[in-house]
């Protein structure tokens, strides 16, 4: 499983978690070093790592194991790479800080996303 059929099943496990905010981003144009990000938020760090454990253990089924993961000191950021999809699991703060979204849109305004709203 990769690109874009990889991303989709991360969001739906996202969702599953009641991850928020979800966006995918299409950078496979602007960058080689991913083809996808996706982008959620965890309501507190505790949130942010149960979110980062479900991927895991759904993925590890699959038979696919990431290339590396960064969850820092606090998990307020989890940083998960698959190849052909990184994942950032962050905290509303540290997100807002961030602001990944913006950064990536303004090198290319014609990114493709879905965002899924909170509920």
């Amino acid at each position: 499983m990769k690109g874009k059929t990889l991303a989709n099943f991360i969001v739906k496990v996202i969702e599953e978690k009641k991850g928020e905010d979800i966006k995918v981003l299409d950078v496979k144009k602007l960058t080689i070093i991913t083809d996808y990000f996706v982008i959620c938020t965890g309501n507190v760090s505790e949130h942010c790592d149960a979110i980062s454990y479900e991927l895991e253990e759904k993925l590890k089924k699959k038979k696919i194991i990431p290339i590396s993961v960064d969850k820092g000191t606090d998990s307020s950021w989890i940083a998960m790479d698959y190849g052909s999809v990184i994942v950032h699991i962050m905290t509303e703060e540290k997100r807002r800080f961030y602001d990944l979204e913006r950064i990536w849109e303004e090198v290319s305004p014609k990114i493709t996303s879905r965002r899924k709203s909170k509920s």
